[in-house]
């Protein structure tokens, strides 16, 4: 256990709270461990009836993502600290989206990378005008991992490919809007939220309830103020190559497409093309664990690519934000190059008994 993870059970409800404010609740390794065990007792425990994780009351944030630095670290060296994180990262994903019972995230504050693997795969997401959503890892040369080959290609249209191409951050009511979380929220009301859940008894029904409580301090989800741009980003990143949805960007003719396009440019390269093809890929699967088998496979190698150290440098370390990715263009980043981050592991392939 872990004195950055409290989980207990109350009145029903298994309780999971992030308490590494020092860090936003970034995730490390015993974190992800004792909220996977957690997860893996409630399942089969008849006296709990759903799950709320949340983070410790007056500190900032829901949760940053994941160690950065150790990840980069591990990386320089045989990496098998990364490796070992990711896995039991992405296996906590993996039981958080296979979850029988309802899974309700507060995601009352930044919610990026790892913070959005423990949050997307619930049953129940409530954002709230402190909630920050993106997944910036093309920014540091990772990869929208945690789900994203999974979540984003299924949010509306071509949402979820701006998002992991651009970096793109959602705030407050477009959090929802966006699909990201079923609900918006004013965090004044959370106290009774809370207080309404201790309350109630989710023996039976217990979805059903919940959604009752819940509905009785929402109200509907204002338009998402990225729906100007939403016939732009349907178009444009419709395509399945990024130097086509480049190309888009800047014929569209339009400023806010043309600022898209610069920002992709900016991004590494590697990245952007590993990421398109874990979207697209991910969209086609059936089965979450196979995504997540995808993920790993990407990140077993992404996290020694010579562009994941100099992101974290340029951005983490340095922060001088001139990142010297390579290869440096887009065209240069060729199919049978991205097609290496896909092979197989072999017998290192993720398990997840």
């Amino acid at each position: 256990m872990t004195e950055n993870v409290l989980t207990r059970v109350e009145n029903g409800l298994g309780r999971i709270t992030l308490n590494r404010p020092e860090a936003l609740h970034a995730l490390n390794l015993p974190m992800c461990s004792a909220i996977l065990s957690a997860l893996k007792a409630w399942a089969g425990d008849d006296q709990v009836h759903m799950v709320v994780i949340d983070h410790a009351e007056g500190t900032r944030g829901f949760c940053a993502g994941g160690d950065i630095r150790m990840l980069a670290e591990s990386g320089q060296g045989d990496a098998s600290e990364a490796r070992a994180f990711f896995a039991e990262e992405y296996r906590m994903n993996a039981a958080i989206a296979a979850f029988p019972k309802p899974y309700l995230a507060i995601m009352d504050g930044v919610t990026m990378g790892g913070g959005v693997g423990l949050s997307v795969h619930g049953s129940h997401r409530i954002a709230t005008e402190h909630t920050t959503f993106a997944m910036p890892e093309t920014g540091i040369g990772l990869f929208p991992d945690v789900g994203g080959g999974w979540f984003l290609p299924r949010l509306h249209g071509e949402l979820g490919t701006w998002l992991a191409l651009t970096g793109a951050r959602l705030k407050g009511a477009d959090v929802a809007a966006a699909g990201v979380a079923t609900r918006f929220l004013p965090s004044e009301l959370l106290p009774n939220l809370s207080s309404k859940l201790k309350q109630a008894d989710f023996s039976v029904g217990a979805a059903e309830l919940l959604n009752v409580i819940i509905g009785g301090f929402t109200h509907a989800t204002p338009k998402g103020s990225f729906e100007d741009h939403r016939g732009t980003i349907d178009k444009c990143f419709a395509f399945d190559t990024a130097e086509e949805i480049v190309a888009a960007l800047e014929g569209d003719g339009g400023e806010w497409a043309a600022a898209q396009a610069q920002t992709i440019r900016s991004k590494s390269p590697e990245t952007v093309k590993v990421a398109l093809r874990q979207l697209r890929e991910g969209g086609a699967l059936e089965d979450f664990e196979d995504n997540m088998r995808m993920e790993y496979r990407i990140g077993w190698r992404k996290v020694q690519s010579a562009d994941f150290i100099e992101g974290v440098r340029a951005v983490i370390i340095d922060k001088d934000n001139k990142p010297n990715w390579s290869p440096a263009t887009l065209e240069e980043v060729s199919d049978e190059y991205v097609d290496r981050f896909f092979a197989p592991l072999g017998e290192d392939e993720l398990a997840f008994s």
